[in-house]
C-alpha cells in the first residue's frame, strides 16, 4: 500500500461577498478533489488543538498525526533542523524573518512580512552580514530560504510573548514588539539588525529595481528541540516530504521522513508545481509514504490576493492533485489525504483556527462528485479532533507503540 498526504496550505477561507458569498474553495475549479470528495471518508478536521495560536507548525504537525499537545515545543527549532542546525539543550531558536517597515504617522508599520518576497540568494547575503555584525550579542544567524530565516540564543530565554509579523500587516508594529523576560535582548538585536541593513548592497540594488528592501529581522516562533518519534517507529513507514518551506522540511525531518528538494519551488504561485508532482511518484516507487505541501494558497491568502488565492487552488488541483492521484494509479493499491492545514482567510490575511475540509480517500472507494468545501464538509456532520485518531485511520493499522 502507497500512501499520499496532499496539503493546500491555508486553502480553507471565509465567505467573500465579491464571490457571491461563496469561499474561494467554493468558487474554484477543482474537479479532482470534487471527485474525492465524493467517493471517499469526508468532513472536517480540527487541525489546531483549542488553546494554540493557528500557525502552520501546529496545524502540519496535526495533519501528520502528531499531537501538539504532547509534541510542539516551537516554530522555530523545527526549522532548524531543515537547514541542518542542530540545537544544543539551552539553545532556544528563533524565526527571523526580513521584513519591510515603513514610516507612517510617526509609528513603524509592517509594510511586508516578506521583504517583498525577497530571493533566496538575495537574503542569504543579508543573513551572513547579520550574522558578523551581531554575532557578539550571543546569537547567531543562518540562512533559510526566500525570507525565512533562523536566529539561535545560546542559553537564551524561551518565555517571551512573540507575534508573527503576517499577523500585524499594515500594523504600526509598537503593541507587538517582544514582551517578557528576555524581551530586550530581542528588541536591541532588532534594532541593530536596522543598521546593518539600512545601507546594505542588496537594498541598494533592490530599491533602484523598485522592490521592497529589507529593513529589519522580526523574530518570533520560538522554542527549543523537540523529541518526537518518526513514523517508522509509530506506524511502520517509510517516506519522504516535498516542499517549499523550511518548516514543513523541519517537521518532516523530525518525523523521519526523507526531504526531496525540488528546483524552482518558491513557495508562490510561480512555484514549479510539474516538478514537485514528478519528484513525488518517484519517490513513491521505493517509498511507503509521500507528502507534498503547497504553499501557494497561504501566500495568497496572507497577501489579501483574491486572485492568486483562487489560481493556487486551481493549480493544486489540477498540477499536484490530478497527476500525483494519475501516477499512483500505476503504482497498485493507495490511499490519499487531500486538505488544508487551516484557514488563511484573505479579508483577514492571516490564519483562524476553524476545522478544515478533508478527504481520505482509497483506491477502489466509488461515488459522484461533491464539491470539495467548507460548507459541503461540515455537512457531513463528521468532525475529527483526534490526529493520532485520524493517523491510525490513514494508514489502516494500530501504532507500533502507543506513543501519541
Amino acid at each position: 500500500m502507497k500512501y499520499l498526504i496532499l496539503i493546500g496550505d491555508g486553502m480553507s477561507d471565509a465567505p467573500i461577498e465579491s464571490l457571491g458569498g461563496k469561499t474561494p474553495l467554493e468558487a474554484a475549479s477543482t474537479p479532482n478533489m470534487d471527485r474525492l470528495a465524493g467517493a471517499g471518508r469526508y468532513g472536517l478536521f480540527r487541525t489546531v488543538p483549542e488553546g494554540f495560536s493557528p500557525g502552520s507548525d501546529v496545524a502540519n504537525l496535526s495533519v501528520l498525526g502528531y499531537s501538539p499537545a504532547k509534541y510542539y515545543s516551537g516554530r522555530a527549532p523545527l526549522e532548524a533542523a531543515s537547514i541542518g542546525v542542530k540545537l544544543g539543550p539551552s539553545d532556544i531558536a528563533f524565526r527571523c524573518n526580513l521584513v519591510t517597515l515603513i514610516e507612517k504617522e510617526g509609528s513603524s508599520v509592517m509594510g511586508d512580512y516578506s521583504a517583498g518576497h525577497i530571493s533566496t540568494e538575495e537574503a542569504r547575503e543579508i543573513v551572513l552580514d547579520l550574522d558578523k555584525a551581531l554575532s557578539g550579542e550571543g546569537v547567531r544567524f543562518y540562512p533559510g530560504t526566500g525570507y525565512r530565516h533562523l536566529m539561535v540564543w545560546g542559553n537564551g530565554a524561551k518565555k517571551i510573548k512573540t507575534v508573527p509579523p503576517h499577523d500585524i500587516s499594515d500594523k504600526a508594529i509598537g503593541p507587538y514588539l517582544p514582551k517578557g523576560d528576555g524581551a530586550d535582548k530581542l528588541l536591541k538585536v532588532m534594532e541593530l539588525s536596522r543598521d546593518v541593513l539600512k545601507g546594505h548592497p542588496v537594498n541598494a540594488k533592490r530599491t533602484a529595481e523598485g522592490k521592497k528592501p529589507a529593513t529589519s529581522v522580526w523574530l518570533w516562533g520560538q522554542g527549543s528541540a523537540p523529541a518526537m518519534p518518526t513514523l517508522k517507529e509509530r506506524f511502520g513507514v517509510n517516506g519522504a516530504i516535498i516542499s517549499a518551506v523550511d518548516l514543513m522540511k523541519g517537521i518532516g525531518i523530525y518525523a523521519g521522513l526523507d526531504v526531496i528538494k525540488v528546483e524552482g519551488a518558491t513557495g508562490y504561485i510561480d512555484t514549479n508545481y510539474k516538478g514537485k508532482a514528478e519528484a513525488a511518484l518517484k519517490a513513491l516507487e521505493t517509498r511507503d509514504l509521500v507528502c507534498v505541501h503547497i504553499e501557494a494558497p497561504d501566500e495568497a491568502g496572507h497577501n489579501g490576493n483574491l486572485g492568486h488565492k483562487l489560481q493556487a487552488i486551481e493549480d493544486f488541483d489540477s498540477r499536484i492533485v490530478g497527476p500525483v492521484l494519475d501516477g499512483a494509479r500505476r503504482l497498485g493499491q493507495f490511499a490519499v489525504m487531500v486538505l488544508p492545514d487551516h484557514p488563511t482567510p484573505v479579508a483577514l490575511k492571516t490564519h483562524t483556527s476553524d476545522p478544515v475540509p478533508f478527504v481520505l480517500y482509497r483506491d477502489g472507494d466509488e461515488g459522484g462528485a461533491v464539491k470539495f468545501s467548507e460548507k459541503n464538509a461540515a455537512a457531513t456532520g463528521l468532525l475529527i479532533e483526534d490526529c493520532g485518531a485520524l493517523a491510525r485511520d490513514f494508514y489502516g493499522r494500530a501504532e507500533k507503540k502507543a506513543l501519541s
